[in-house]
C-alpha cells in the first residue's frame, strides 16, 4: 500500500549502505532465479504480433472513419481514438527498445525505430538516450531527465528558480498538469525534430539520424495531406489539434503515475540496484485491462527490475517481486489510477510552493492546497 510518507513528502535519500547487512544486490540475484525458473524472461512473440494487427486494424477503420466524416465535425471522434492508437504504438516501440519483442537486438532496434518514427511521429534516437538515462538513475536528481524542469518543476530546487508567468504558473502547478499534458503530444514532436537537427542528447550516427528525419517528414507529410485533402480548413486544424491533445493526455497519464511523487534520490548517493528501481517507482491497480491501457508500465516496479519481460508477464512478476519484498522489509507502493493521479496533483502542488513568495506564511499557504 501507499506509505503515508511516500504520498505526501519530497526525499533525498543519502544512507550509507548498513555494514553486515544482506546487500540488495545479492537478494535481486534470488529474485532474478526464481523470475527466470518460472519462464518469465521468455518471449512471447504471439502476443506482439496480434497485438500489432489489432492495432493496426483499429488505426484502418478510424482511418475509414475520418475519410466518410470527414467534412463533418463527427471526424474528431476518429481524431481521439488516432490521439490513443498512437499512443498503443508508442508502448510497442518502447517495449521493442527494451528487447521484450525479439530475441534478435536488431530486429527489436528495427521494430522500435520504425514503429516509433513513422507512426508515432517520435525520434527513437532521441528517446533511447532519454529513457536509457531514466532507467539508470531513475527520480536521481542531475542524473534522471524525467524529473528536469520543462514547464514544470518536480523539485523544490527548480521551482524557486521560476521567474515571472512561469512562476506564477509553478505555484499551482499541481492543478495546472493535466490542462498542460494537451500540449505534451507537440511538445514530444518538437523535442524530437529538435534533437535530430542539433544532434544534442541523441543517441545513434548520423545514418540513424538521416533514416529518422525522413521517416519523420514522410509520417507528418502523409498525415497532413490526408488531413487536409479529405477536411475543410478549419475541421482539420481542429482534427489535428485534438488529436495531439489525446495523444499528450495520453503519454503523460501514462508516464507520470511511475515515479511522480515517489522519493527522490540525492546525487551521488549511494544505493543498491533493487531498492533503487523499486523504492522510487509506483504500480497501478487493476485488472488486465489497466495492464493494455498503461502498455504494461503499470508494473512500473517489475519494468524497471526486468527492463526486457515481455509484458504479459509483468503480472506473474509482481506475485514474486512483492513477496521478495515483503521478506526483505523493502517498501512495495501501489495505488489505484484515481489514487495515484491524486497524488501526483499534491505532489506537485507541494513542490510549487517553493515558488511562492518567501514572505508568504507557508502554513497558510498550504492550507489553502489542503
Amino acid at each position: 500500500m501507499e506509505a503515508a510518507a511516500v504520498a505526501t513528502s519530497l526525499f533525498r535519500t543519502t544512507a550509507p549502505r548498513v555494514a553486515g547487512a544482506t546487500s540488495g544486490t545479492s537478494s535481486f540475484k534470488d529474485l532474478l532465479a526464481q523470475v527466470q525458473a518460472a519462464g518469465l524472461l521468455e518471449r512471447r512473440r504471439g502476443f506482439y504480433w496480434m497485438l500489432f494487427a489489432a492495432l493496426l486494424g483499429v488505426g484502418a477503420l478510424a482511418a475509414t472513419a475520418t475519410v466518410l466524416f470527414g467534412h463533418t465535425w463527427y471526424a474528431l471522434i476518429p481524431a481521439g481514438i488516432l490521439g490513443i492508437l498512437f499512443t498503443q504504438f508508442a508502448f510497442l516501440s518502447h517495449e521493442a527498445a527494451h528487447s521484450q519483442i525479439f530475441a534478435s537486438r536488431r530486429w527489436n532496434e528495427r521494430a522500435g525505430r520504425y514503429i516509433g518514427v513513422f507512426l508515432v511521429g517520435l525520434s527513437y534516437s532521441w528517446w533511447m538516450d532519454k529513457h536509457s538515462r531514466h532507467h539508470g538513475n531513475p527520480n536521481t536528481i542531475g542524473k534522471d531527465p524525467d524529473i528536469a524542469v520543462d514547464t514544470v518543476s518536480f523539485i523544490e530546487e527548480d521551482a524557486r528558480k521560476a521567474t515571472g508567468l512561469l512562476r506564477r504558473l509553478t505555484m499551482v502547478q499541481g492543478w495546472a498538469f493535466f490542462p498542460l499534458l494537451t500540449f505534451e503530444g507537440a511538445n514530444l514532436h518538437r523535442l524530437s525534430v529538435t534533437a535530430l537537427i542539433t544532434g544534442q542528447n541523441i543517441r545513434g550516427n548520423r545514418r540513424d539520424r538521416a533514416l529518422e528525419g525522413g521517416l519523420l517528414l514522410a509520417r507528418f507529410g502523409l498525415l497532413f495531406w490526408a488531413v487536409f485533402t479529405f477536411m475543410p480548413i478549419g475541421i482539420g486544424f481542429a482534427f489535428v489539434g485534438v488529436q495531439l491533445a489525446v495523444f499528450g493526455i495520453m503519454m503523460g497519464g501514462s508516464f507520470a503515475p511511475n515515479h511522480k511523487g515517489m522519493p527522490v534520490i540525492a546525487e551521488g548517493a549511494r544505493i543498491d540496484f533493487f531498492s533503487r528501481q523499486v523504492r522510487t517507482s509506483r504500480n497501478i491497480t487493476g485488472g488486465l485491462w489497466v495492464d493494455h491501457l498503461y502498455g504494461g508500465l503499470n508494473h512500473q516496479a517489475e519494468h524497471h527490475l526486468f527492463p526486457s519481460m515481455p509484458r504479459p508477464h509483468l503480472r506473474k512478476a509482481a506475485e514474486l517481486v512483492r513477496a521478495h519484498c515483503a521478506l526483505h522489509d523493502v517498501p512495495y507502493t501501489e495505488a489505484s489510477i484515481p489514487r495515484s493521479y491524486s497524488i501526483i496533483v499534491g505532489y506537485l502542488n507541494r513542490v510549487g510552493l517553493a515558488a511562492r513568495d518567501p514572505f508568504t506564511c507557508p502554513m497558510a499557504a498550504a492550507a489553502r492546497l489542503a
